[in-house]
């Protein structure tokens, strides 16, 4: 018999807004780069476990720089 494994929306970590990824139990994310279309920004994260780490944010420039094009 098989398990129906649950999938979730991948939560923003600075705004918990909802993303457009979907995640289950037993994914796991090293350095992806995930895109947050509420709060505009983007951030390397890892997952495991359903747990999400953020490993490295934007600094202020790159964002601004970005804004400008």
């Amino acid at each position: 018999m098989m398990c129906m494994i649950k999938e979730e929306y991948l939560l923003c970590p600075m705004c918990q807004s909802k993303t457009m990824l979907q995640i289950r139990e037993d994914t796991e994310l090293k350095n992806f780069p995930l895109f947050c279309p509420k709060s505009k920004q983007d951030m390397l994260i890892s997952v495991k476990y359903k747990i999400t780490t953020v490993i490295k944010e934007p600094d202020a420039r790159r964002r601004a720089d970005n804004q400008r094009k």
